[in-house]
């Protein structure tokens, strides 16, 4: 989850209201009191070019590092993409054997949001240089992985699915997928990192599928989500009560994508969300506190929303609501009726994390709206190979484990010194 969702709404706002102050200007009959709206919104100054967001790729190559991307066909019939950098420019390593790191994105997010830090604190960046084969993953929804052996976007049926297909499928098919290539091949697993829904979708895979333990060597979980019924976030705190359950409510609101997802709306929110822009404040991730302590790299988190939401299915957003209001971590509610066709029982079945065997990392802080730590603590308790992180910044947000000015050396730079330790083994 993150505060990303809140700032589109802004956005979108902001136009509407442009929208009604034109349209609800007062009419006088005397020209001197008529006000020139035209003139005064025609400031060239002011004025925003649509540019097309660019692709992960592109974020890669600008530093000189080599790009690929990757389809992969899920189990249940997805296409989602993968991006690599798959040796580093610097070292010359690619007829080197080089260990595999993959990156999963959250909620509304997508693999861009990893590499527009740049080659000196992106995470991305550091693990290539360090040696590492990195993958980063799309979720299917997103704008890297839309398509689908038989369904169209357009089908509902496309968008019936939430995080758990993301974990029990992509995640899967990813992993498979990475240990299959050549540099793969006879490696015994690969290291993964992930942010809010990227670890979601990880003790998802882990606990409903434990073979996958034995191909993940460590697991570093960025603001992990699991149980929520701590999460103290104004929009989940309001919407939940509403669309928890399976009711009225949720059924209008399932299986459907959540906001518009075309190049022209990509393209208006990547152009007002360029630093520089007249109106780029609204495209911050942050709040005016975290960016008046200069807390949180700006212009990276801003390129980055100019390309969100990059496509997400209201189920994954309605499996949260369900989890902030049960208590539990389980399996999608479909109600009682669907349930029993579905799980055998009333209710959805918990998901049994005490399966999960690979070592788990777990970053996490007090300042987490998202993450609240009761609700960490309580998921590392069934975990019997953790490693707890706590951040020891007060002020440390659910945003800051991507964007915090600090992020590589509180958080890259020992993920990575953890994973060249397995290595060094």
């Amino acid at each position: 989850m993150s505060k990303l969702h809140i700032r589109v709404c802004a956005s979108w706002l902001l136009c509407f209201f442009l929208g009604a102050i034109v349209q609800s200007a007062p009419l006088s009959n005397d020209p001197a009191e008529i006000t020139d709206f035209y003139a005064l919104f025609n400031n060239p100054d002011a004025h925003l070019t649509l540019t097309d967001g660019p692709e992960t790729t592109y974020f890669i190559e600008e530093h000189g590092y080599p790009a690929e991307r990757h389809y992969v066909q899920t189990e249940d019939g997805y296409i989602i993409s993968l991006f690599r950098i798959p040796y580093s420019h610097n070292l010359k390593n690619q007829d080197e054997k080089r260990p595999i790191a993959f990156i999963q994105h959250g909620l509304f997010g997508s693999s861009d949001g990893w590499p527009v830090l740049g080659p000196n604190d992106g995470l991305p960046f550091l693990l290539s240089d360090a040696g590492y084969d990195v993958w980063m993953g799309n979720a299917r929804g997103t704008r890297y992985s839309r398509n689908h052996t038989t369904l169209s976007t357009k089908h509902p049926n496309f968008w019936r699915f939430s995080w758990h297909e993301i974990g029990y499928y992509d995640i899967a098919a990813a992993i498979d997928y990475t240990l299959s290539t050549e540099n793969g091949k006879g490696q015994e697993g690969i290291h993964y990192v992930g942010h809010s829904q990227g670890t979601t979708v990880m003790f998802v895979l882990m606990s409903s599928r434990p073979e996958y333990n034995k191909k993940i060597k460590t697991a570093h979980m960025l603001a992990p989500v699991a149980f929520m019924d701590h999460m103290d976030d104004f929009m989940v705190n309001t919407l939940s009560p509403y669309l928890g359950f399976s009711n009225a409510y949720s059924t209008v609101f399932c299986s459907q994508e959540f906001l518009p997802h075309n190049d022209f709306v990509l393209a208006l929110m990547y152009s007002v969300c360029l630093p520089g822009s007249i109106v780029s404040s609204f495209c911050s991730s942050s709040d005016e506190t975290t960016v008046e302590l200069g807390r949180t790299n700006t212009t990276a988190s801003s390129l980055t929303f100019g390309l969100s939401p990059a496509g997400v299915s209201t189920d994954q957003i309605l499996h949260y609501m369900q989890e902030h209001q049960s208590g539990h971590f389980r399996q999608f509610d479909f109600g009682t009726k669907k349930n029993l066709k579905m799980y055998g029982t009333e209710t959805p079945h918990d998901y049994p994390t005490e399966l999960i065997t690979t070592e788990m990392h777990l970053w996490y802080s007090d300042n987490d709206e998202m993450s609240a730590v009761e609700d960490v603590l309580r998921v590392a308790a069934t975990l019997p190979n953790k490693v707890m992180h706590h951040m020891e910044d007060p002020l440390w947000d659910h945003m800051d484990f991507q964007y915090n000015w600090e992020v590589r050396q509180l958080i890259n730079d020992p993920i990575i010194a953890i994973m060249n330790e397995y290595e060094a083994k």
